[in-house]
Formats: structure tokens, sequence, C-alpha cells
């Protein structure tokens, strides 16, 4: 089959990507075989270039919405995606601020300390530290005697991290993934390479994103120069030529098993 070995394929992943409504409906021949044309090949790019920007299960629902006449909702989920990687880019900012900002701990100051002095120094109440200890953003031991937290150099980092980006306005429950970051990788410095890979991930996606904007535009258009020649009329024939022409994309039905 053409539209398989096309996009590497085989048989039944076509037929599956029809059963989930990732491509349209397929055409039927009078013996009972599917019947795919350009629109599928046009729905399929689309798909497969959606994935790699906005992954399975979104580009699955956009193609979804497209085939069910529901386009608004399938650009809405464009846009949440689109949101989305904003949002990851300010939390990659903010994160760079963060670490930017965070003060060395002075060498009079390296030893290990307690909850009050730590809690005079940034401004807050020790209840808050007690807070951030509830959610594995600080990790102090216990003195074996006396029960007080003593806080170690690395956790005194970890509290100066963690209200750097409290005062950004960022949840615990996201502050927390970055602060095991920094544990595993035994400090602030070694994480410049990771901020470095993730900024490169999120400028991945976001050239992902535009080149399956680009490819659901293509199909959209196909979509509504059918529309406007007239499907049923007659002359859906036509406007799939023509279209074609426009896209380059070959115009022959490809027949498949039922």
């Amino acid at each position: 089959m053409d539209l398989a070995r096309r996009y590497g394929r085989s048989t039944q992943a076509i037929r599956n990507y029809e059963a989930a409504g990732i491509l349209p409906e397929a055409e039927r021949t009078a013996s009972g075989y599917r019947t795919y044309t350009g629109d599928h090949d046009l729905a399929l790019a689309a798909y497969l270039a959606l994935v790699r920007g906005h992954g399975n299960q979104t580009a699955t629902e956009i193609m979804r919405a497209i085939n069910g006449h529901a386009t608004a909702d399938a650009l809405t989920l464009v846009d949440e995606s689109h949101a989305q990687l904003l949002d990851d880019r300010r939390t990659l900012r903010a994160v760079e601020a963060a670490l930017h900002d965070l003060e060395p701990v002075p060498a009079a100051e390296r030893g290990d300390t307690f909850v009050g002095p730590l809690s005079r120094r940034l401004g807050i109440r020790p209840a808050t530290l007690r807070k951030w200890e509830d959610a594995g953003l600080v990790q102090p031991r216990r003195d074996p005697r006396t029960g007080y937290r003593i806080y170690r150099p690395a956790d005194v980092r970890d509290a100066l991290l963690t209200h750097q980006l409290r005062r950004g306005g960022y949840p615990l429950g996201r502050i927390a993934p970055l602060i095991a970051q920094v544990r595993t990788a035994g400090g602030v410095a070694p994480l410049e390479s990771m901020l470095r890979d993730w900024r490169a991930r999120l400028d991945a996606r976001g050239r992902a994103m535009l080149a399956g904007a680009a490819a659901l535009n293509a199909y959209l258009d196909w979509r509504s120069a059918v529309v406007s020649a007239g499907r049923g009329d007659g002359t859906a024939g036509e406007g799939r030529t023509s279209r074609s022409r426009q896209t380059g994309r070959t115009t022959g039905s490809n027949v498949t098993a039922r």
C-alpha cells in the first residue's frame, strides 16, 4: 500500500489510525476494500508532524477534532500546547534567574546551622522552613540528643534556591523536581549543562510545533477546498485534483485490504 510505505508504517497501523479518528473514514470499493486518497495522505502527514511537537495524545485529539468538523476545538488544543511551551520557557527563565541570584554561603557560615538563624537569614518564619521540609525541599538532620533540626551547607543551598523560586511565584510542587536535580548533580554548577539541554529541548519543541502547524494548515486548506468544490455533487474529485497540484501530493487512490 503506497500510503503505508510512504510513511514507513504498516498497513495495520494505517487502519488503526483510521479507527482512532486520526485519518478520515476511507471510502470502500464495491468489494469492500478501503480507498485512501490525498486527504488521507495530508491527514497522516499532519498527524506525524503534530506528534513531534505536541505529543501523541494531543496530536490524536487535534486530528479527531478536525475530522469531526470541530476545527475550533482543534485549534484550542494547539493554543493550549503553545501556552504550555511558553509556561515552560518562563519556568526555565525563573530557574536560571534563581540560580544566578543564589548568593554563595559566606565562609564564616558554611558550617551547620539551626532553624532560627536560617529563617532570619531568609526573612521567613521557622514554620515556613518546616513546611518546605514536609514537601521534601530541605532535608535537615536531627541532633540525636536534642532533636533540633540541623541544616548542613547543602540544606542551606536548597533553602536559598527554594526561597528564590517561591519569590518568583512558583508552587512547592514545581520546585521539588529542581531541588532533586540539584542534589543529584551534586550542586548548582553542574546544572548549567542541564539548563542548556532544557533550553535546547524547548527550542526543538517550538520548531516542531511550527512544522506541525504548517502540515495541519495544509490539511485544513485541503478540506476547505473540497468543501468549496462541493463534496457529493460530482465536483469533489476536481477539488482534490486541484488541491493536489498545489501541495505536490499524489492524487491517485490507494486501495488496501479490508
